[in-house]
Parts: structure tokens; C-alpha cells; sequence
């Protein structure tokens, strides 16, 4: 059995280097090439990381490659992750996974045809802090959770991202970029979601670009920046979630559930690490002693201090249970159920009613301090 898979990756973007940096974390990956619809764009990029740079066609037919990550823009994933499994590859895509449950359920299906695995990120419900919220959830501490919120808010990404466009499109806004990373940890510590319902609005219909190199250009939104969600989940729990690009400021906690004995207050959801607190009945909330668990160790400054950043824990997870032929943590199925969901989402804010949710699936496998320490190559 090999060691290791052989990763090629499709998009040489902003986040093409955060995979790249990290990826040398982890057992059962080795990143070997890099391609790009911008020749320069690979190139360039492969020079900074010392992998080789191939043409998209030439990746997808190389020997040395077992799996492809797609890491091209939103309305692009169906289409280069179509491409990746008709050739035979493995695939591990940046989130969404696709627009579309429609497009999602074909990929399903090719995959299943082709005897291929699929895993999509995000990966960062992973991390040290979201893994100890979830033993704290199977331990029992909350009791059942019957309810909870989550809020991801700011004011958009036009003040920092350099080509912002995409985000205000069509497959961005805040529910399809930022709101993975919240239902995806709240499928990992309460389970699947059975219906939703939703209020959508954008504030502006323009945006007006303050990042260099584009400062001063004017763009068109044509997606909702502002969505209040309902989720109910298999379990009988209910989670409101508030998702906006049109908040300057706001004091609301990233995520809190409930439960029948006792509350969790968690981190952000886009992030690895950060404190979790917990509620017994009658008692203030308190900080819950930090276990050792490798994906919440800091380990790159941020502008806020130092954080944990582990992304690529997902796809070695994948490359892992492959060799080993179990589980995929941040699997297809999950990732599909999650776009079931955000679309649902988006739907029922122009319907205005209740949506059922089509697709289900189960809780991932928890990643305890062991598990997660058998992924890294120092540990």
C-alpha cells in the first residue's frame, strides 16, 4: 500500500497558498503539480513552492497523480470537478461544492461510477476547539441540544479582497462563501437538517471596490448579502442562522447552542482554534480548560495575534482514509447535504416558505488528539 497520494492541484489563486504552505503538515499527501487556465499564474506559483507547473490537461492525465484539488472559483467547481473524476482522479474541492444540488447529485453519481472518492472542504470543524465542543456534546454535557444561533457578519470582502467580483455574484454571498463553515459544524455536533426557512435581502445593489488594485470601481450585487435562517434538524433541534455582508459592526457570539443541561458558547467556525465556553444550569458560562489537540496549537500570526490555521487537515484525512479504506471525515455526501442546505436556504428566501431538505447524512467521525495526531508527520 502507498504512503502517500500524489496531489494535483486545478487554481492558482489566493488560496492555492495556503494549501501549499501547509500541505508538508500532513502524512499521505505529496503535492507534485500545479495548473491553471493562466499559464503564469502556474508557473509562478509552482516556482514559489517548488512543484512542478502542467497544463490542465497534462495534470489530469499524469501517472503521479492520484487526486486533484479544485481550487477554482465558485461557478467554475461543477465543471473542473466533473473533469477530475471523468479522468479517473480522485477530488477534494474548495467549498461550495457545487451551485446546484443537481450538479452535486451528477458528481455523486460519477463518482460512484468510476469506483472514486470525493471530499470537499471545509475542514476547519477539524480543529482543536470545534473537536472539543464535540466531545463535550458526546460526553454529554449539554444534555440534548434543543436550540442554538450563529452569526457571521461584516461588511463584505471589497475593502480587502483584491477581485472581489465573485462574492457578490451568484454562487458567493455570505450564505454559499462563509456559511459552509458554520453548517458544517453543526452537522458534526448535532446532525443533519431537515428543513429551513429564510429572509433575504442585499442593502445595496452596487459595491464599490476600496482594496488596491481595483480601488474606486464600482460592482454589481446580484446575490443576497443579508439572509435570517431557520434550520430545523433531524433531531427535533432549531438553529437561527444570520449570515451578512451589510453589518459594520455587531456584539453577537459566533455560534451558542443549547441544551437541557447547560450551554456552549464556540469560536468562529472559519477558524481552527479559539476558547470554548461552557454553561452548567444556574451557572455563569466559564472557559473550558484547553485539551491538547493538535489543530488548536497557533501556529501563524494573524492581525488579531497568533491563531491555529490547519486547512489541508481535510484533504489528508481523505488521502488517509483511502489508504486505509475507512470514513471520509469531510466527505461528498456531507458536503452535498451542506449545499442542499444553502441553496434551500437562498430558495426560501425568494419562495418564502418552508423548504424540505432532499439529501441527509450522518455526523463525521469525532477527530480526537490521537486521530488528529496520526495525520501530521510530527507529532
Amino acid at each position: 500500500m502507498a504512503k502517500a497520494l500524489g496531489i494535483g492541484i486545478i487554481g492558482a489563486g489566493n488560496i492555492s497558498t495556503t494549501y501549499l504552505r501547509l500541505a508538508p503538515l500532513f502524512k499521505g499527501i505529496e503535492i507534485r503539480a500545479i495548473a491553471d487556465i493562466s499559464k503564469a499564474a502556474a508557473t509562478g506559483r509552482a516556482s514559489e513552492y517548488s512543484v512542478e507547473a502542467r497544463s490542465i490537461d497534462g495534470l489530469l492525465a499524469s501517472d503521479d497523480i492520484d487526486l486533484v484539488v479544485n481550487l477554482t472559483v465558485p461557478d467554475a467547481h461543477f465543471d473542473v470537478s466533473k473533469q477530475i473524476l471523468s479522468a479517473g482522479k480522485h477530488l477534494y474541492s474548495e467549498k461550495p461544492l457545487t451551485l446546484s444540488l443537481k450538479d452535486g447529485l451528477e458528481l455523486q453519481k460519477l463518482a460512484a461510477k468510476k469506483g472514486l472518492k470525493a471530499g470537499c472542504a471545509p475542514d476547519t470543524y477539524l480543529g482543536g476547539a470545534h473537536q472539543l465542543a464535540r466531545k463535550l456534546v458526546d460526553d454529554g454535557q449539554v444534555g440534548t441540544i434543543t436550540s442554538g444561533t450563529a452569526h457571521v457578519m461584516s461588511h463584505g470582502m471589497e475593502h480587502w479582497h483584491p477581485n472581489p467580483d465573485f462574492f457578490f455574484r451568484p454562487g458567493g454571498g455570505p450564505i454559499l462563501d462563509l456559511g459552509p463553515y458554520y453548517i458544517a459544524n453543526l452537522i458534526n455536533l448535532i446532525g443533519p437538517i431537515r428543513r429551513v426557512a429564510a429572509l433575504t435581502s442585499m442593502a445595496t445593489p452596487t459595491r464599490t471596490i476600496s482594496s488596491e488594485p481595483r480601488k474606486g470601481e464600482t460592482i454589481k450585487v446580484t446575490t443576497p448579502t443579508t439572509i435570517q435562517a431557520l434550520l430545523e434538524f433531524e433531531s427535533g433541534a432549531s438553529v437561527t442562522l444570520s449570515a451578512s455582508w451589510d453589518v459594520w459592526a455587531h456584539h453577537h457570539p459566533n455560534m451558542e447552542l443549547y441544551g437541557t443541561d447547560g450551554s456552549l458558547f464556540l469560536p468562529d467556525p472559519n477558524f481552527f482554534g479559539g476558547e470554548v465556553k461552557l454553561a452548567k444550569p444556574g451557572k455563569k458560562a466559564k472557559p473550558v480548560k484547553a485539551w491538547a489537540h493538535p489543530f488548536g496549537t497557533p501556529n501563524q500570526k494573524h492581525a488579531a495575534g497568533l491563531m491555529a490555521n490547519y486547512r489541508t487537515a481535510g484533504l489528508a484525512d481523505m488521502a488517509v482514509a483511502i489508504l486505509q479504506g475507512r470514513d471520509i471525515r469531510c466527505s461528498l455526501e456531507r458536503a452535498l447535504h451542506g449545499v442542499d442546505v444553502m441553496i434551500s436556504i437562498l430558495r426560501s428566501g425568494e419562495e418564502k416558505k418552508f423548504i424540505d431538505i432532499k439529501t441527509s447524512c450522518t455526523r463525521p467521525e469525532a477527530l480526537g488528539i490521537k486521530e488528529a495526531k496520526s495525520l501530521l508527520k510530527k507529532n
